[in-house]
């Protein structure tokens, strides 16, 4: 019998699917949906083929929202050290980087640059990347959260990768109270599958802005994520 404090179930919106003329609204509209955090996507067109918003926006959302917001920022980029300074200047909350955006012999030193910038620190990995290198860090204690990528990270409008869930499970079995974020192709269809497999923190774009009732949806998620 296992016993621990899983930790709590937290809805994301991916305020990429938003309107961005009209960000700062989006996000506290979310905010009073019921949103645990807003989830940011930072994509430099390099590291993957989309290029988004880099720490300018974040700083506008940041100023747009109550002080307590947590600003989940999730960096597609080929060099996350570059951008550390720049986002916590911004008000980013907690800052993801990808393990494989930075060498193996630098990322120890970028996690804690990032935790001594006074964010949260974050890993994703992509759904081709093995969890070895990952788990090393981990034992480390240098993350605060992994990010399992449910799709390829870059291009929006993806199904749900279901075999991904063995990564989920394993962390989940490996580190008990670690938070464990689920991105890509997350809607009321798929939650309740990553929520058996042992994530908490769940990453939702159109899954919740093109639902017909988006705050009946944020709801729907929660209940769906809490009661496994």
């Amino acid at each position: 019998v296992y016993c621990f404090i899983m930790p709590s179930v937290k809805i994301a919106p991916s305020m990429l699917s938003g309107d961005f003329a009209r960000l700062g609204e989006e996000a506290n509209r979310m905010l009073s949906y019921g949103a645990d955090w807003l989830h940011l996507d930072v994509m430099d067109g390099h590291f993957v083929p989309n290029l988004t918003i880099g720490a300018p926006v974040v700083k506008w959302v940041r100023n747009a929202v109550p002080e307590n917001t947590y600003l989940d920022c999730h960096l597609m980029v080929s060099n996350p050290r570059q951008w550390i300074k720049d986002f916590q200047q911004a008000g980013a909350s907690g800052y993801t980087i990808h393990i494989e955006a930075v060498p193996e012999n630098d990322i120890e030193d970028v996690l804690k640059e990032i935790k001594e910038a006074g964010m949260a620190v974050g890993v994703a990995v992509k759904p081709k990347t093995d969890l070895m290198q990952l788990k090393t860090l981990l034992q480390k204690n240098l993350i605060d959260m992994v990010l399992i990528m449910t799709v390829e990270p870059g291009f929006g409008g993806q199904s749900f990768m279901e075999d991904m869930m063995p990564k989920v499970e394993d962390l989940r079995k490996s580190f008990p109270s670690l938070e464990i974020q689920v991105d890509g192709g997350i809607s009321d269809k798929t939650i309740e599958i990553a929520a058996k497999a042992g994530a908490n923190v769940f990453v939702s774009g159109s899954g919740i802005f093109k639902a017909d009732d988006p705050k009946e949806m944020m709801g729907v998620l929660k209940k769906l994520a809490s009661e496994v």
